[in-house]
């Protein structure tokens, strides 16, 4: 599995494009990525937004496209229960909407702000829609320990690392202190859903 990045907020970035370097096995060092404040801003964006979703009963996720000069360009929220259709995921929505908005070159300058990283499903998307670098808040991994600590039902396809589906694509995450707080809304959601 690739190593992922940790993201920690205490020292300055060195910019927006700045990226890790890559050892010999193209695996990426261990020495953190920093986010800007504007960057940790729409990642803070993305929770709220999953906050948002838990409230109208649908699992807790969200996500925020930006583009290369830093500015908002679309955001959405997981409704895969209020619309009871299993593929509403953000991350799935946003890459709609920047085939629909954007020009090839501007997709791949936008950077995806999400709470957890993407499914398999969302990454495919992401990888068709020619999206650019990818910042997630908790991981799938840390995700799948959640659930099967509160012995809630498994995801119906393999909980894949975004690397392991979508090689070339800067990926950043998960950010530690935001960890506690998208566990509880997690824990929230599982904990009311009824048991099939």
């Amino acid at each position: 599995m690739a190593r992922r990045t940790t993201v920690t907020t205490d020292e300055p970035t060195e910019g927006p494009g700045s990226e890790r370097a890559e050892g010999p096995t193209g695996e990426r060092a261990d020495e953190p990525v920093e986010l800007t404040a504007a960057e940790r801003s729409h990642l803070r964006r993305a929770v709220g937004l999953a906050a948002e979703a838990l409230a109208a009963g649908d699992e807790p996720f969200g996500s925020v496209l930006v583009g290369a000069d830093g500015r908002s360009l679309a955001e959405d929220r997981n409704r895969v229960h209020s619309l009871d259709d299993r593929t509403r995921h953000p991350e799935f929505a946003l890459a709609r909407w920047a085939v629909d908005h954007l020009s090839e070159r501007e997709r791949a300058a936008a950077t995806v702000f999400t709470s957890g990283e993407h499914c398999p499903m969302c990454s495919a998307a992401h990888g068709w829609a020619g999206l650019g670098r990818i910042v997630y808040a908790h991981s799938t991994a840390q995700l799948t320990e959640w659930l099967a600590a509160w012995d809630a039902p498994a995801s119906p396809v393999r909980p894949l690392a975004i690397e392991e589906v979508l090689p070339g694509v800067p990926v950043h995450g998960p950010v530690p202190d935001l960890t506690d707080e998208l566990r509880e809304l997690h824990r929230r959601f599982h904990q009311r859903r009824p048991r099939s």
